[in-house]
Formats: structure tokens, sequence, C-alpha cells
């Protein structure tokens, strides 16, 4: 499995949305600033996630992007598979089962890459963008903590 560079400024701003939750729309410059995205890519990005039903717009001068559904009900899989696809290097869970099935000699090298999926997946599919807000939130405490001159919390 690979991120691609578009998965993960998807990943990125939505994550920027996320932190936002409450504040209403965001605008797709701020975003692009912020998260050091390309503008135009990011715009791409955005439409993709309108159309999958994951964030929303607004036009006009206060216009932007939000999360249409809490942090806590998006998951990292879901937006993974829709822009990179498959999580599986050989296609999705269902072609590796048959080739674990079919394959003549090495049934077991695509069992591997089949458990290798299951694992990513069951990762992926139970992390939502509010765990990874509070996953960034206590690595900034410890980094901080672990800083030259920092007083660590006991």
């Amino acid at each position: 499995m690979k991120v691609s560079q578009r998965g993960l400024y998807a990943l990125k701003a939505l994550l920027h949305l996320a932190e936002r939750w409450d504040g209403g729309t965001v605008s797709t410059r701020e975003i692009a600033e912020r998260e050091e995205i390309p503008e135009r890519f990011l715009e791409s990005i955005l439409v993709l996630l309108k159309n999958a039903r994951i964030v929303t717009s607004r036009r006009g001068r206060e216009g932007g992007y939000r999360l249409r559904r809490p942090p806590a009900e998006i998951v990292v899989g879901d937006v993974v598979r829709l822009v990179d696809g498959p999580l599986a290097p050989f296609g999705d869970a269902v072609e590796l089962a048959r080739l674990v099935e079919s394959e003549p000699r090495h049934a077991g090298l695509f069992e591997l890459f089949l458990d290798l999926r299951n694992a990513a997946s069951a990762i992926l599919d139970h992390t939502s963008l509010a765990d990874l807000l509070e996953r960034d939130r206590r690595i900034l405490v410890a980094r901080a903590e672990r800083a030259p001159g920092a007083t660590v919390k006991q």
C-alpha cells in the first residue's frame, strides 16, 4: 500500500478542516497556505471530496469548505481508498483471496499480501480524523516536554 501525494494532501486538508470543525467554512487559500499544498491541486482534491460527500462547500466572499460530518465519523481508510484506490498491492481483498485459492505455486505469497492488506485496512478503518488530531496533540505535547529547557510533568 502506498499513499500518493494526492492522498497525503487530501488527508492534510481534511485534518485542517477537522481542526476548524466548530468554526464554519475555511477558504481554499487558507488550507493551501497552512498545509503547504498547491492551491490548484487542492481545489481538485476538494472537488473530489465534495463529490464523495465528505466535505461541503459554500460560495461567496465568506465561502469555503467544511466537513460534512463530525471528525470522529470520517475514517482514514475511506479517504485513502477514494483518492488512491484499493489498499492491497494487487487489487482489492477479493482479488487477493482469489489468488490465494488459485495460485499454483506461491499461494502463500498472496496470502501474505492479503494479511498485509487486512492489517492496514484494520488500522485505517478504525482511525478517524478526530483520532489523528488527538495523536497530533499527544505527540506535540511529548515533543515539547523533551525540548531543551522544558519541564517534564509527572
